[in-house]
């Protein structure tokens, strides 16, 4: 775990925890079948760090909208696969064999 969470910045770490709890609230919901949640909790990890790099990055030229593009999506798919990992310990360490 350690090793993944290297590649996530610093600032972005809370996104995980914000996505667990979507998760387990995704999980409650019975209409939404449980194959969907890691798909939409990585487009909302990407749309959260989205905003984040937007608001901390200059986009002055193509090649600095390039990388923010590439920034976003990159930590949104970490962010959304630790949350998902996190969440997978839990369940984990919960279960009696």
């Amino acid at each position: 775990m350690e090793q993944l969470t290297s590649y996530i910045k610093p600032e972005l770490m809370i996104v995980t925890v914000i996505l667990y709890f979507i998760g387990v609230w995704l999980k409650q919901i019975q209409t939404l079948k449980d194959k969907y949640i890691p798909f939409i909790l990585g487009a909302i990890g990407i749309v959260l760090c989205a905003v984040w790099v937007l608001a901390t990055s200059p986009l002055r030229t193509g090649q600095e909208v390039a990388m923010a593009v590439f920034t976003a999506l990159v930590q949104g798919i970490l962010v959304a696969g630790l949350s998902t990992y996190v969440n997978q310990i839990v369940k984990q360490i919960g279960k009696t064999e």
